[in-house]
């Protein structure tokens, strides 16, 4: 298998330790493993700080309101808005763009009532306004709906485990196949902050926010974590018997070494895709799109970087 000749100059080359008349050669991708948790750790801590400071700014579909999405010939500005829903004695809470004079006005719960009126006064105000959409949610179903997305993360995590144990319980002893789900995991938690973190800065900074869609996106970028971690993982599970003389270590690496072009170039077919959709997708889907374009890139990574440094450092310290 042929690899990339960038990747050349950054790993360095040695011989496999198959057998002595072996003419393969791996990377040493895992001596530099403390590098790759570093890099992991400066592109997480902006999110965290921004987390702790600012958290995410939550839709209605959590915290419960009702949302007014109009569309108007001309422009109109935010104060604008503001100020016929404050004589209206009606609670707008947030007013964001949704395309070509389109917007977005999030209220906390209108009756249909207070919603017709509201419509009516912006027709005589503003030519041409239309309603496009209108949708409340209870703060009871929004506070559901945040619990069932807890729950369905950690169910997640748990069956990840189970599943690669499952999976890798015939791996020879001393390893345990548990420990490789738990790196998957621990790996996949690694996505699961940047893309938080991530959005937390779009929060604060660009008024975005989460709705039951970005949970979707979550979702979709664990199961993308773990799958390219399985796909290493099952080439160290098919190379430990062949490689008796071998280090761990250096069973990763050749392991790395025999997968890595095929998940980057998964990847990147990946991205394209989304890419096209960020592109031409519509205003609807957007943030959805970025969250899985950060979260397929990041899972990438780490399924590289940074599953395997912490399976390898396990094992080691395990031997110690």
């Amino acid at each position: 298998m042929k690899t990339p000749s960038i990747l050349l100059s950054l790993f360095q080359r040695t011989k496999s330790p198959l057998s002595e008349s072996s003419t393969g050669h791996y990377f040493s991708f895992m001596k530099y493993k403390w590098l790759y948790f570093g890099l992991s750790f400066l592109v997480m801590l902006p999110g965290i700080y921004s987390l702790a400071r600012y958290g995410l700014r939550l839709s209605i579909d959590f915290t419960g309101g009702s949302l007014l999405e109009i569309q108007t010939k001309n422009p109109v500005t935010g104060e604008e808005f503001s100020r016929l829903a404050g004589e209206q004695g009606l609670d707008l809470s947030v007013i964001q763009p949704a395309g070509e004079n389109t917007y977005l006005l999030r209220f906390k719960p209108l009756s249909q009532d207070q919603n017709d009126q509201f419509k009516k006064i912006l027709a005589e105000k503003f030519a041409g306004a239309e309603e496009k959409r209108f949708e409340t949610v209870g703060p009871v179903v929004g506070a559901e709906l945040t619990r069932r997305a807890i729950l369905a993360l950690c169910l997640a995590s748990l069956a990840i485990i189970l599943y690669i144990a499952w999976s890798f319980k015939s791996i020879p002893r001393p390893y345990s196949a548990w420990k490789f789900g738990a790196s998957a995991v621990l790996a996949l938690l690694h996505d699961v902050v940047v893309v938080l973190g991530l959005f937390s800065l779009f929060g604060h900074l660009y008024h975005v926010e989460i709705d039951a869609l970005f949970v979707t996106a979550i979702l979709t970028v664990i199961g993308f974590s773990v799958h390219d971690s399985i796909v290493v993982f099952d080439r160290v599970r098919e190379n430990l018997p062949k490689m008796p003389r071998a280090t761990f270590e250096q069973i990763m690496d050749f392991s790395l070494t025999e997968t890595l072009v095929r998940s980057l170039n998964t990847s990147v077919t990946v991205l394209l895709t989304l890419l096209a959709l960020l592109l031409f997708g519509g205003e609807s889907i957007r943030w959805f799109v970025v969250a899985l374009l950060v979260g397929v890139t990041s899972g990438t990574y780490s399924s590289i970087f940074n599953a395997s440094p912490i399976l390898v450092l396990w094992e080691s310290r395990k031997k110690k």
